[in-house]
């Protein structure tokens, strides 16, 4: 199947030819342009075709290239670099949303042919994660930024995981970046379909929300926003003691936006250790019957939730999400949504993983890190010593064959080398005020009186 020089690349490093027939199937130039102009709104092909783009800016999402204009010397791109960054800040954030949606579905579908899921913390519904990301401040290239020593924020999104597929579904860029994050909560609950349960933080607790969420036959599990205000029915009950806290529960009324009552359940856990902000109790408002979820389960599906922002550690140590030199916001915010695309590449690679090696814990054994790592190292040569004709029959291959082909590859990679480094509980800090107001000091002396003190 494979020829020569492929052969000892799938023998070495069989994860990096995954993801290259990933790109070639899920990003096939020639479908990503025809995907592109059935779905612009203004936007349109003249010098520089979508794909090429795409291409482009994954290099630098993925690490392989350092910047714009180091991938930009190394594509096959005839206009100039003034007209890439004209393409860059050009891009519709339709186009980016739309993008992210069309990869995750294409995605989700490989994940279930591969039987590569996770097992649902909640069989027969769909678990969502919603949460928010700011982008980082840009660097001050632009002439509107040059004369403010403030930072400039180029935008921020509103991110839908979907935990048992381990991918991201959705994003709802804005490109202001001071826009308050629920002014977005309209758009998401458009997005909402019967049987989904929607799992957030506090700050997207609102009642309006909440009930546009019910109003469509779906369900939350919600953190309580102090500011919300619920009528109790009854006093709380202890249910019993979860890994973070004894958790409590009772019944209480919240007012629709059209000012009628409806009841739902609130779930009180009270913390063992405080959260990092200082809270000693998480209160979790929800519409789930108990029949479908206890309290314990309902406090586990919360908790599961900080799952999320693993993700967003994920897309700023592995991938390069927020590029600093792009202060366009629909050029940075572009650049975000391919982070996530990226992302949900390696989510199908660990769900070939899952599902070639069931025996293995995949998940809490296997590295990211030195996956994206691998990855990285591996793929420039791979691109140079492979001719594109090779790829050519993945990109045209059914869902199934290419997911077959897959899990072949996900059997042959050895584990050993992507297992995780675990460590210890951390040790306190060591107090620092001996040396304290020196601005430096030599390590040979004090490597030297450390052997005569141990003497």
């Amino acid at each position: 199947m494979f020829g020569d020089i492929l052969q000892k690349f799938v023998e070495k490093s069989p994860a990096t030819v995954m993801v290259r027939g990933l790109l070639g199937h899920l990003l096939n130039p020639q479908a990503l342009d025809r995907w592109f102009e059935a779905t612009a709104q203004a936007q349109y092909t003249r010098d520089i075709l979508f794909s090429s783009l795409v291409g482009l800016m994954l290099q630098i999402v993925c690490r392989t290239q350092a910047s714009v204009h180091a991938a930009y010397r190394h594509a096959e791109i005839a206009a100039s670099i003034v007209s890439v960054y004209a393409k860059l800040r050009g891009v519709e954030l339709a186009t980016s949303q739309g993008l992210v949606r069309h990869i995750g579905r294409e995605a989700q579908a490989l994940i279930e042919t591969m039987h590569g899921g996770r097992p649902a913390q909640l069989p027969g519904y769909r678990l969502k994660y919603l949460d928010g990301n700011c982008l980082a401040a840009s660097e001050h290239r632009l002439k509107a930024l040059r004369a403010t020593a403030a930072g400039a924020l180029p935008g921020k999104s509103l991110v839908v995981f979907d935990p048992q597929m381990g991918l991201a579904v959705d994003v709802f860029p804005c490109a202001d970046g001071h826009a308050q994050e629920r002014s977005l909560l309209g758009a998401v609950a458009d997005t909402v379909e019967p049987g989904e349960v929607w799992v957030a933080d506090r700050n997207f607790c609102v009642a309006g929300f909440l009930h546009a969420i019910k109003a469509r036959a779906a369900f939350f599990i919600i953190r309580q926003h102090g500011g919300l205000t619920t009528k109790p029915l009854e006093a709380m009950r202890r249910v019993g003691t979860s890994e973070t806290g004894a958790v409590h529960e009772q019944a209480v009324q919240l007012r629709s936006p059209e000012g009628r009552w409806w009841t739902l359940r609130r779930i009180t856990v009270t913390l063992k250790r405080k959260t990092r902000n200082g809270d000693t109790a998480l209160v979790i408002l929800t519409n789930l019957p108990i029949a479908v979820a206890d309290a314990m389960t309902i406090a586990a599906c919360y908790r599961a939730r900080w799952g999320i922002e693993t993700a967003f550690q994920k897309l700023e140590c592995h991938l390069n999400s927020e590029i600093e030199t792009l202060g366009y916001p629909q050029a940075a915010l572009f650049a975000f949504c391919l982070a996530l695309v990226a992302f949900n590449l390696y989510a199908v690679v660990m769900a070939a993983l899952r599902a070639a090696h069931p025996s293995q814990t995949i998940d809490e054994t296997v590295s990211e890190y030195y996956l994206a790592g691998e990855i990285a190292t591996t793929m420039t040569g791979l691109s140079i010593a492979v001719p594109e004709q090779e790829w050519a029959s993945l990109a045209q291959a059914s869902p199934e064959l290419f997911a077959a082909w897959l899990l072949d590859l996900a059997s042959h990679v050895d584990l050993r080398k992507l297992r995780k480094t675990t460590r210890g509980p951390k040790k306190p800090p060591t107090p620092r005020t001996r040396y304290k107001g020196q601005p430096h000091v030599s390590t040979a002396k004090l490597l030297a009186e450390s052997r005569r003190s141990a003497a």
